[in-house]
C-alpha cells in the first residue's frame, strides 16, 4: 500500500479486522450498486470513501427536486442529469482511488447477467419487487452474494443475501407474482431513515469484502425508527 493511501484509509485499516489486507481486498474489489436514490447515495459514498477498487453505477432515472431531501449526492444544480452522471461526478471528487462503471438504462431481464457477473457483489437499493426478483435469480446463477435493503415510512430492513448460509429474497418473500403485480405507489419517508439503512448497508458490503463474517448472512435485521425497537429474524 502506497503512504498516501495508508494516510487516507488508516482510519479504517488500524481496525485488527480489516488491516492492511482487508484493505487490499477492498481496493481490488468491484460493487454493483443497483439504484442511486435514498438507498444507493449514502451506500456509493460509503463504498467509494472507503477505497472500493469499482463502483457500478445503475440507474435509469433522473435527478428531481423531491430526491434532494434524502438523496444526498445531489444538487439543485443536478436536477434534470442522469443520476449515474450527476453521482459518478460527485463520487470521483471524493475518491480518485475509485473507477466508476455506469449503467444508465437501469438493470433488466436481457442485460442483468452481463452486468451482474462483471461484479463481486451486488448491493441492492431499488424500490420495486421486480428488480429485486430479478437481483435475487441472477446473483444465484452467477453465485454471487448481494447486500438487501429496503425501507418504509420511518422503518428499513437489511440482509446479506446468497452468502454462505445461501439465503434468497425468494425465501423471505415467496409470494412473488402478487408483489410484482402491485401498482408501484409513492409513499413518504423520513429522509434519515435511507440515510442509515443506506450506510449500514454499506457497512455490510465492506465487511463481505474484507473477510468479516456476518451475523445478517442468513438473517434480516428490522429497525423502526419511530420507537428505535430492533429485531433480527434468523432463517
Amino acid at each position: 500500500m502506497e503512504k498516501s493511501d495508508f494516510s487516507r484509509y488508516a482510519r479504517q485499516t488500524m481496525l485488527p479486522q480489516i488491516g492492511a489486507e482487508g484493505q487490499r481486498r477492498i481496493a481490488a474489489a468491484s460493487v454493483l450498486v443497483v439504484g442511486l436514490g435514498g438507498l444507493g447515495a449514502p451506500v456509493c459514498a460509503y463504498l467509494a470513501g472507503a477505497g472500493v477498487g469499482r463502483l457500478g453505477l445503475c440507474d435509469s432515472d433522473t435527478v428531481s427536486v423531491s430526491n434532494l431531501h434524502r438523496q444526498l449526492l445531489y444538487a439543485k444544480a443536478d436536477t434534470g442529469l442522469p443520476k449515474t452522471e450527476a453521482a459518478q461526478r460527485r463520487l470521483s471528487a471524493v475518491s480518485g482511488d475509485t473507477r466508476f462503471s455506469l449503467h444508465p438504462c437501469g438493470l433488466t431481464g436481457a442485460d442483468a447477467a452481463g452486468i451482474i457477473g462483471a461484479y463481486d457483489l451486488v448491493v441492492d437499493c431499488c424500490d420495486n419487487f421486480a428488480t429485486r426478483y430479478l437481483i435475487d435469480d441472477t446473483c444465484r446463477a452467477a453465485r454471487k452474494p448481494w447486500v438487501y435493503g429496503s425501507i418504509g415510512e420511518f422503518s428499513g430492513q437489511l440482509a446479506l443475501m446468497g452468502g454462505r448460509r445461501g439465503l434468497r429474497y425468494a425465501d423471505l418473500y415467496p409470494g412473488r407474482e402478487s408483489l410484482c403485480a402491485r401498482p408501484r405507489a409513492v409513499a413518504g419517508v423520513l429522509g434519515p431513515v435511507p440515510g442509515v439503512i443506506g450506510a449500514m448497508q454499506a457497512a455490510e458490503a465492506l465487511k463481505w469484502l474484507a473477510g468479516i463474517e456476518s451475523p445478517l448472512d442468513g438473517a434480516v435485521f428490522s429497525i423502526d425508527m419511530l420507537t428505535f425497537q430492533t429485531s433480527i429474524l434468523q432463517f
